[in-house]
């Protein structure tokens, strides 16, 4: 990881938006440098493969920097350039027409290809078991924290369906990434 810029390691992101807006490279430097393998982890994320990923990272981190006076402060600036990011990638993959969600995709791993020779669970591999709906609809609503209506209006689907990638991708996370064995879940505490 890059070391941040002199003197701008101890500032708060608050403070660096608001140099930032004043015009200081550096500091939106600085928040990029600390948010931008974050934005990159999204976009892999929801599918885009790593040199897509950086691509669409800096995209949506010029954007940033282009809108930087309309960040309120509401939430952390990370979560604010993630959506920026999410947006982006889900315009792209609309544009591609990968596939509608409307269509339900067979699973795209081997079973079993999820824990790693060491054993560990891994959520990036189990991500990659879901179809290309549920895979953008958990990503956007858990990944870059939008709403089940702001997914469904970013995709021009459905709420329902987004809902319903959204349930269904949820459970399949779940089975994929429970101890062996043991149920995640309601199933876990004794609850049918």
């Amino acid at each position: 990881m890059a070391q941040p810029l002199a003197g701008l390691g101890s500032t708060h992101d608050l403070d660096l938006v608001g140099q930032s807006v004043r015009g200081d490279r550096q500091a939106f430097g600085e928040l990029v440098r600390r948010h931008g393998s974050a934005v990159r982890a999204l976009l892999r994320r929801m599918g885009a493969d790593p040199a897509l990923a950086d691509d669409l990272a800096q995209d949506a981190f010029l954007a940033a920097f282009e809108q930087i006076g309309d960040f309120r402060g509401d939430g952390p600036f990370q979560s604010w350039v993630k959506r920026i990011a999410a947006r982006l990638y889900v315009k792209r993959w609309r544009r591609e027409s990968r596939i509608s969600l409307g269509e339900d995709a067979t699973e795209t791993a081997v079973e079993g290809s999820f824990v790693g020779s060491d054993d560990r669970l891994d959520l990036d591999d189990a991500l990659k078991s879901l179809s290309p709906g549920e895979r953008v609809c958990v990503s956007l609503c858990y990944g870059a924290g939008f709403s089940h209506a702001e997914a469904a209006a970013a995709l021009n689907a459905p709420l329902g369906t987004v809902k319903s990638h959204v349930k269904r991708g949820l459970d399949k996370l779940k089975a994929r990434l429970a101890p062996a064995g043991r149920p995640l879940g309601r199933e876990a505490n004794g609850h049918a």
